[in-house]
């Protein structure tokens, strides 16, 4: 009997780790991909030995990708050269004061008890806490599918929700343990990880800067992008066909299948199943008939965008951790230009990237790679901007902000600098709205079964996996993402 054909729209994580689960039960997969190499937003860019990675640059949540990495028949500690990070990342806050962000409690006590006495147990409890809400929802929420409403709008899941204090704001949740002005925002600005703002997301994200104090932050020598390269190679292995810079541009559909991936090189593929790793309101919007669904997914809460400046740097600064964090002194003001008005503040909040400092093949002997990430709104028909100059305005911004902060002639060391703006996210890899964090937002009516599914309701062929669909946005979710519909895939063509 011949097998089963699958044809995969994309090469990210997702797209890969599904490839890997159907090969290995059976299927003949072939990856299609738009781009030249593999892993989306967590690609790499290579200049003049200079490494960035383009999008994720932080290992969090290392269970869920020890938990898949498992299905995949992959021990992940053994797949890479992982450094356990002893500083997460150093904080910059408004008004000067500093926080070194570590899971040793010699490290913590005394930094949070200068800056409020007695903070540190409460402290303590926050991050239980948080960790329980991690638990709890990746047990209950995250790593199971719901096939029909009943299944999530159970008596025990509106407990759990309860539990997980969803009805409450981060910000508000935060206040419960501190006093002081700044550790508020140094415990909720992980938000922005999955595009949200700490003002408006629930509790339950708690659990991010929880894990992060739990279970450590981890990098792979070598960027990111090795998890990218290493599930290509697996996948390959496994006998997955790969094609780049295949543009897909159109699925045609008959009855209630999905028939044909046509390409835009005018060259059709006929699949018994298809999987879609793009973005999910963008394949609803571009690749299939469907326009009042895609209607109904413009109308969704989206994640924000970021401006991203990659800097090849001729000399190296020590200063900068490995992962550096400055906040801004008007942080809800900033939050609100991002969340409210899809824009930029002055004196904006921004990230930056230093891996040098952990992995010094990032950049030539004697050099520094440098990313800098500024969160910023994502792209809005009804609120257009002049993106060239917010552009440029964070750059400035960032600039000032360094001087102030002692690394005064890091301009005159910038051999080259490449930028990516939200326009560049939707032309580069058609995230909608340019939403580089993943488009669709994590409020509560976008979770779970309300989130898009990861089967079409009308093509029973027709998956989608990645950040847009169940569970959510960000690499350990999208490897959860891909874990839930290949198991979805093999239910129902078994």
């Amino acid at each position: 009997m011949s097998k089963k054909s699958v044809v995969i729209v994309g090469a990210g994580i997702a797209g890969m780790a599904t490839a890997i689960t159907l090969a290995k039960n059976g299927f003949d997969v072939t990856v299609y991909e738009k781009n030249s190499q593999s892993g989306g937003r967590c690609g790499q860019i290579n200049r003049d030995g200079h490494r960035f990675d383009i999008g994720a640059t932080i290992l969090l949540m290392p269970s869920i990708y020890r938990s898949v990495f498992e299905t995949l028949g992959l021990n992940f500690d053994e797949c890479f050269e992982l450094k356990d990070l002893s500083t997460i990342y150093k904080l910059y806050f408004g008004n000067g004061e500093q926080l070194i962000f570590s899971k040793d409690d010699a490290v913590m006590k005394p930094q949070l008890e200068a800056m409020e006495p007695g903070s540190f147990i409460r402290y303590k409890a926050y991050i239980r806490t948080g960790y329980s809400f991690f638990r709890d929802s990746y047990k209950n929420l995250l790593a199971r599918n719901f096939y029909h409403l009943f299944e999530f709008t159970t008596l025990a899941n509106v407990m759990m929700l309860i539990r997980l204090k969803t009805y409450l704001k981060h910000a508000t949740f935060i206040r419960r343990f501190f006093k002081n002005k700044n550790l508020p925002q140094a415990f909720t600005f992980q938000n922005i990880y999955v595009g949200q703002s700490p003002l408006k997301a629930p509790a339950l994200f708690s659990m991010l800067p929880a894990t992060e104090m739990t279970e450590g932050a981890l990098f792979p020598i070598g960027g990111m992008h090795q998890i990218a390269l290493k599930l290509e190679e697996v996948a390959k292995e496994a006998g997955v066909k790969f094609d780049f810079n295949k543009v897909a541009e159109k699925i045609e559909t008959n009855g209630r299948l999905a028939k044909t991936l046509i390409f835009s090189d005018g060259t059709a593929i006929k699949s018994d199943l298809i999987v879609v790793n793009a973005d999910l309101p963008y394949a609803y919007r571009n690749l299939l008939p469907d326009t009042k669904i895609s209607q109904r997914l413009d109308r969704k809460t989206y994640s924000c965008s970021a401006i991203v400046f990659h800097w090849g740097l001729s000399k190296a600064y020590s200063k900068f951790e490995h992962h550096s964090i400055f906040l801004s002194k008007e942080y809800r003001g900033s939050l609100d230009a991002i969340f409210e008005h899809q824009s930029l503040s002055e004196n904006p909040s921004f990230y930056i990237h230093a891996p040098v400092h952990t992995d010094p093949t990032a950049a030539p002997s004697g050099e520094d790679s440098v990313s800098v990430i500024v969160p910023i709104g994502h792209l809005n028909e009804k609120n257009p901007q002049d993106w060239e100059a917010l552009k440029n305005l964070a750059r400035t911004e960032v600039l000032n902000r360094l001087v102030m902060e002692g690394f005064t002639d890091l301009e005159d060391h910038i051999k080259f600098e490449i930028c990516y703006t939200p326009v560049a996210w939707k032309s580069i890899f058609n995230v909608s709205r340019g939403s580089v964090f993943g488009s669709i937002g994590h409020n509560i009516m976008q979770m779970g079964y309300f989130r898009p599914h990861n089967r079409h309701n009308h093509y029973r062929n027709l998956y989608f996996v990645g950040g847009s669909t169940h569970p959510g946005n960000g690499v350990p979710l999208v490897l959860l993402s891909a874990k839930l519909t290949s198991e979805r895939i093999l239910k129902e063509n078994s």
